[in-house]
């Protein structure tokens, strides 16, 4: 009998088999205060790097996006604006309460209509190769069991042309950033998850998730091994966060 594989889920190993279950019972658990919490944890600045995503993208009236790991559609919403009624941007997300929040929020807004929302899984993606000029996963890479499978699932999906853009908690440049940014996150994350969401463990979870993350030159490397071309990256914060770009030129 081969024995299962395992991998991790923050600082404790996992059957790969159980890290979706236990990565979904998290964002059931922190779905309804996630955008809150996100411009609590970040004071915040994700929304600057958010926006920093959206002009490296290159996204342009009538393309078709793919925002992976889309949560509550904040680069979907953006998205939704500069492809006009010509294009589509599809929102997929493997938690069906991530994106049951996000219908909400977008449900009175001009965005709503030009998204389309799927619930699917990044390393398995439900689409036809050669369908999307962008794709984007935005802080939802270190939650994927199979990084590589997913890399190359969103490289089958690619137009020639067409760009990935990773955004995500990355490796400090500065041994003192590092040591305060680590002392931020396992200290007082957990309590401010506690104080907002009743959750301290589900935000312990999400600081060693991005402990365990690859650094920037280990992630470039893992994009070129799935095929992708001109992969560079943009240190965001210190290197707190990275904007992983590549592209895909084969015919």
């Amino acid at each position: 009998m081969t024995e299962e594989k395992t991998t991790h889920f923050g600082f404790t190993e996992v059957p790969e088999s159980e890290k979706v279950n236990r990565v979904a019972g998290v964002f059931h658990s922190v779905a309804a205060q996630y955008d809150l919490m996100n411009d609590l944890m970040s004071f915040g600045i994700h929304r600057v790097w958010k926006q920093i995503t959206i002009e490296s993208s290159g996204v342009r009236r009538g393309a078709r996006v793919l925002d992976l790991a889309g949560g509550t559609g904040d680069l979907a919403a953006a998205f939704a604006k500069r492809v006009g009624d010509e294009g589509q941007v599809v929102l997929a997300d493997i938690n069906d309460a991530m994106l049951s929040v996000g219908r909400d929020k977008l449900a009175d807004t001009g965005s709503y209509n030009r998204i389309r929302w799927v619930q699917a899984d990044a390393e398995k993606l439900p689409f036809e190769d050669k369908s999307f000029d962008c794709v984007t996963i935005a802080f939802g890479l270190r939650n994927v069991t199979r990084k590589e499978a997913a890399l190359e699932s969103i490289y089958r999906v690619l137009k020639p042309g067409g760009r990935l853009l990773v955004l995500e908690f990355s490796k400090p440049l500065s041994p003192a950033l590092e040591m305060i940014y680590d002392r931020y996150s396992f200290d007082l994350l957990p309590k401010m998850g506690q104080w907002v969401t009743g959750d301290a463990e589900s935000y312990r979870y999400l600081a060693e998730s991005i402990r365990k993350h690859p650094d920037q030159d280990t992630l470039r490397s893992m994009m070129e091994t799935a095929g992708f071309n001109s992969v560079s990256y943009t240190n965001l914060t210190g290197g707190v966060v990275a904007l992983h770009k590549g592209f895909r030129f084969d015919s």
